[in-house]
């Protein structure tokens, strides 16, 4: 029987040592993309490779972990070839249980009394992994061997000794050596402060204590799980969303979703979904389920314990030869991005039918670019335009965040101070403000959306990702409104329009960028919203006069007042 205290505390020191792995990370890291974004997710796994604690960082690295893990086992464990003193890295995303190339997850065993007992591990989002683009986005990627160095399972330490000929091969497959060989010491370092924390724990409670309290923290989250899904009526439930190119043309590329509930398990069947594309918006099969925990996760009880137990009730079907289970040699470099999006919100809108009160409204797909070059010294740069991300869906009870990175971080990710990016780059950042007019109107409004002007100084190599331009991707929800989708343009120091992909990589010289980003949708009819919420988001510059009675049927006077009587009949007219 499970002791309840103990496996309370277990679980809460599991997720605190998640939690300062992570800060280690963040603190030893030498590149931005972990030191200011936080691009990376630490995580604990038991000896078979079933998460214990994903308490840090983004939830698409952390749901598929375990097929890291598993791979790790797999290939070396078989041969009894995991020994004390070693740390596993690997990417491949067919090979080795990766979501995509970019995502090197450092796998560090821990053993107890001579046997292996937990691993802790760190799944970090390199700058520059070679490929044809640099920081590691290939826009024109066509096939996986584009997007840069592959790694399956392979010792960087082995018996406490460093690789040094593995080393040099990974700083010399990277456009940025200097910050791939301070970075993988910064994960690795991560793991080892984590093994010494759990080493504690086995010694504070001994070894058999915690080893059954995996089990019990396991367990305790598939009871949480099954309970939150017989709320669900029992039914099957559809949704779809989808992209409109393929990265080189304009082609519908749906996920369709079919969302099975039965007593206390989800069956969700992939069924219907669009073949593999040509771009790199393929998924791994890691990835896909990933996405699915992201979606169930963020749509049922957040109380529920995001480990391997809670996965137990849910069964998935990714046919094979589709954009959420791509074959060799498709590429995939987005995936953790799109589809997993299209993943996350078909799942959602399926979800919505069951249990509308719960639904969650579409965060805007993003728009926007990586400049990378070379600095005052020589060395090669990226940049990520993380300052014009899009705005978030609108919830029950909350209005959607102005800009919060995309959906596959549920906030997980940072978006840096801007200047820091002036110190560190050759760019002045001249406007990053909410946009006017541009959240889906609703009972709670979506995001706003980011307008975002930006000069850089010297030539660069572009890779544009336009996903959120297209079709406006913020969904609303419940009876609420779509939010307004990006835009994107780039003009020369004299003002002149240069042309950009919407996918794509290309080499400009100094230029201005302006980007509108992709707005949240609204949750709800948007004429039950508050007439003091209206006229306070109109105070704020972020809904016009003329929205508010257009849209929320809110009658403002050109001094800012409410006029109760004008509103009143807006609303009557609305309502029939």
């Amino acid at each position: 029987m499970a002791d309840a205290v103990l496996t309370t505390l277990l679980q809460n020191q599991l997720d605190h040592i998640s939690q300062h792995m992570g800060r280690v990370m963040e603190r030893t890291a030498r590149s931005p993309i972990f030191s200011e974004s936080h691009d990376f997710s630490c995580f604990i796994t038991d000896a078979q490779g079933q998460l214990i604690s994903v308490a840090d960082g983004i939830p698409i690295h952390t749901g598929g972990g375990g097929f890291a893990v598993k791979a790790v086992i797999r290939d070396f464990g078989a041969r009894d070839d995991i020994e004390p003193g070693d740390i596993f890295i690997l990417s491949d995303p067919y090979e080795a249980g990766g979501n995509h190339l970019p995502d090197w997850t450092i796998v560090h065993p821990l053993f107890v009394d001579g046997k292996l007992f937990a691993f802790t591990c760190n799944r970090a989002h390199q700058s520059d992994i070679g490929g044809g683009a640099a920081g590691t986005y290939n826009s024109a990627a066509t096939e996986i061997f584009h997007e840069g160095i592959r790694l399956p399972v392979m010792k960087l330490v082995e018996q406490g000794r460093t690789r040094e000929d593995l080393w040099r091969l990974l700083k010399l497959n990277s456009r940025c050596p200097h910050l791939i060989d301070g970075d993988v010491r910064a994960m690795i370092g991560s793991t080892k402060i984590g093994a010494q924390r759990i080493h504690a724990l086995v010694e504070e409670f001994g070894a058999k204590a915690v080893s059954k309290g995996f089990g019990d923290i396991l367990d305790y989250a598939d009871r949480r799980m099954r309970a939150a899904i017989l709320a669900i009526p029992d039914g099957i439930y559809e949704g779809m969303d989808a992209s409109d190119t393929d990265c080189f043309s304009l082609v519908d590329v749906p996920v369709r979703v079919r969302v099975k509930v039965k007593d206390d398990t989800v069956a969700v069947d992939f069924t219907g979904t669009a073949e593999q594309i040509k771009g790199f918006k393929n998924s791994s099969i890691a990835n896909t389920f990933s996405a699915v925990y992201v979606a169930l996760f963020s749509y049922l009880d957040p109380s529920i314990p995001r480990n391997a137990g809670a996965f137990r009730a849910v069964s998935i079907h990714a046919p094979e030869g589709t954009v959420v289970n791509a074959r060799y040699p498709a590429p995939m470099t987005s995936n953790t991005i799109y589809p997993a999006t299209e993943i996350i919100y078909a799942v959602w809108k399926a979800l919505s039918s069951a249990l509308p009160e719960e639904a969650c409204a579409g965060w805007g797909k993003a728009a926007h670019c990586i400049s990378s070059g070379t600095d005052a010294g020589g060395k090669t740069y990226v940049m990520y335009h993380m300052h014009g991300y899009p705005g978030t869906g609108a919830v029950r009870g909350r209005d959607g965040f102005p800009s919060l990175c995309t959906v596959i971080t549920l906030g997980g990710m940072q978006i840096p101070n801007v200047e820091a990016f002036e110190r560190k780059y050759p760019v002045r950042i001249d406007q990053q403000e909410m946009r006017l007019d541009a959240a889906g109107p609703g009972e709670f409004r979506g995001g706003t959306g980011i307008d975002y002007r930006v000069t850089v100084f010297e030539p660069a190599e572009y890779s544009f990702r336009g996903e959120g331009s297209g079709i406006a991707s913020g969904f609303g929800i419940v009876g609420g409104v779509t939010g307004a989708k990006a835009d994107f343009e780039a003009f020369d120091r004299s003002g002149r329009p240069i042309a950009t992909p919407r996918y794509g990589v290309k080499r400009l010289p100094s230029l201005g960028i302006r980007m509108a980003s992709s707005a949240g949708g609204g949750w709800g009819e948007a004429r039950n919203r508050t007439p003091e919420r209206v006229l306070r988001d109109v105070e704020d510059g972020i809904v016009s006069i003329r929205s508010a009675r257009e849209d929320y049927h809110v009658a403002i006077a050109d001094d800012l007042a409410i006029d109760l009587e004008g509103t009143g009949r807006l609303r009557a007219a609305a309502g029939r």
